[in-house]
């Protein structure tokens, strides 16, 4: 690996802790802290991303050294390690600094595309920012965010990926439900790589402790480096940079809506600059299809971050960075403007993706209705959202409408149940024939925005008890299905969440522990 070509430029361009002190603390007037990866000396690679690492230009595994480096058990001489301060709004609530508390740094490498990607530890110990936490991760939580953000990259979604996954060789103690029921699970640590991890967080933290030099360079450094169809020299360049994030966000939750994802915190710190999925914990997919679905325990009853919600939440977060950013913008009435326009973009492009999710030419001046009618559907008759979607692509002029849809409904219908999905196919229909194009052409556009395969809470929670063993082999077989999600390589995956998992802890909802 080309591990001697990892850079680390925060530590010249940004103030810095060089102490070296692992005491977790604030950190004001700084914008990172070096901090030491904890150094395990049993651990154990269990995975490579080897596409990866060719494709950010590390390489393949070589000697030693490269596994040291991907176990966080030693480092070559040039990889100075930090960590960085951030803030953030935790369900609504100012919760000040928080920073990395399980993240640690390597830096940054640069590719063949002459773009740089960064490069961090997650679960290599303890930070200044860990907030009287051990920063360790554990085998459950860590497959969760390896495979899964692996399977929204092959989904088409921007996200953070997964480089490696290995075993720490330590137990690490976890309250998973935080009931107080503490158990020893084994621990882990993974590699994971962003073109940037700036998160609204870094902007937030700055603003508030009215650091706004260092504000400014960071402003300067991202419209540089990560938005530079941006004039750095223009007057207005701030206000195009909120502009274009606000935009960047949209199409992220667009897409998080099409696959069916909810990703279940997103507090401001967990919201990438550049509109990455981001920080993987109590996700999931959609099983049946429900607005109010929450995927995280930790946010009952109020639900903020149901899936239904998660357009309102990516609007509340962005009045944080605006906030944030004003100090540099000066401008509320132009910031106010891009906030309001805000609602009318995203469900433009919302509703642009539901087209195509239905295999629908263009948007039509109804289509708003139509979509309306589908959600009131689906949520009265419990349906399947992957399966649905699949089902209709398939669909066949002279079959049995409600026998073809059958394994996608979670409950008996009844009678007047099994009227409204017929009556709904006939709408589609009517609907698809204002088409120009054939219906052939119409299936490719649904095959391109439809998944046959998304990683189900289910599937994760079987492959963790096996990889708990040491067993590998569904592991195996979901690193190939995230490879090609609309196609059906396995067809037992395609299928709606066995009766067996209902309520079972780890394939519904999930706590932030996870």
């Amino acid at each position: 690996m080309n591990l001697d070509k990892i850079t680390q430029r925060y530590l010249d361009l940004f103030p810095g802790d060089f102490s070296g002190n692992p005491i977790q603390r604030q950190t004001p007037n700084f914008f990172f802290a070096l901090t030491d990866i904890y150094g395990f000396k049993k651990a154990q690679l269990l995975h490579f991303n080897e596409n990866l690492s060719e494709e950010i230009g590390l390489g393949k595994i070589e000697k030693q050294e490269d596994t040291d480096f991907l176990n966080a058990t030693k480092l070559p001489e040039n990889v100075k390690t930090f960590s960085t301060a951030y803030a953030g709004h935790q369900f609504g609530q100012w919760a000040g600094q928080l920073g990395d508390g399980r993240a640690i740094y390597a830096g940054e490498i640069q590719n063949s595309e002459e773009k740089s990607t960064e490069i961090q530890w997650k679960g290599a110990g303890a930070t200044p920012y860990s907030r009287h936490a051990d920063g360790r991760a554990v085998l459950r939580s860590s497959i969760r965010e390896y495979l899964m953000s692996e399977a929204m990259f092959h989904l088409g979604i921007p996200t953070t990926r997964a480089l490696s996954l290995s075993l720490s060789g330590e137990k690490v103690a976890r309250d998973i439900m935080y009931n107080g029921n503490v158990d020893f699970e084994q621990g882990a640590v993974i590699i994971r790589t962003s073109e940037t991890f700036l998160r609204f967080g870094h902007f937030e933290l700055l603003a508030a402790r009215n650091e706004l030099d260092t504000l400014q360079k960071l402003a300067d450094f991202t419209i540089e480096n990560y938005f530079t169809e941006i004039d750095k020299n223009s007057t207005e360049k701030y206000l195009e940079f909120f502009k274009i994030v606000g935009e960047k966000t949209a199409d992220m939750i667009v897409e998080w809506i099409r696959v069916g994802f909810t990703h279940g915190v997103m507090n401001t710190d967990n919201m990438s600059i550049i509109g990455n999925t981001i920080d993987y914990g109590p996700f999931s997919f959609l099983d049946e299809y429900n607005l109010n679905f929450t995927s995280n325990t930790t946010d009952l009853p109020g639900r903020r971050y149901a899936f239904g919600k998660q357009a309102h939440i990516a609007h509340w977060n962005l009045i944080q960075l605006a906030n944030a950013l004003f100090p540099l913008i000066k401008d509320e009435a132009a910031l106010e403007k891009i906030l309001i326009d805000y609602s009318e973009m995203f469900w433009k492009k919302h509703d642009e993706m539901m087209a195509k999710k239905f295999g629908f030419e263009k948007l039509e001046r109804y289509d708003a209705d139509f979509f309306t009618s589908w959600q009131k559907l689906m949520e009265e008759i419990s349906t399947d959202y992957t399966l649905f979607f699949s089902q209709l692509e398939s669909l066949e002029e002279g079959s049995d409408i409600v026998e073809h849809f059958r394994n996608s409904f979670y409950q008996n219908l009844n009678k007047e149940q099994e009227a409204l999905v017929i009556e709904f196919v006939e709408n589609y229909r009517q609907r698809l024939s204002y088409n120009q194009i054939s219906k052939e052409e119409s299936r490719k556009i649904m095959q391109k925005a439809n998944p046959k395969f998304v990683l189900r809470n289910y599937l994760l929670y079987d492959c963790i008890a096996e990889m708990e063993e040491g067993k590998t082999e569904l592991f195996d077989k979901l690193w190939n299905a995230l490879q090609n999600p609309y196609e059906e390589i396995y067809p037992e995956f395609s299928v709606k969440r066995p009766e067996k998992y209902e309520g079972v802890v780890g394939c519904s909802s999930l706590s932030c522990s996870s």
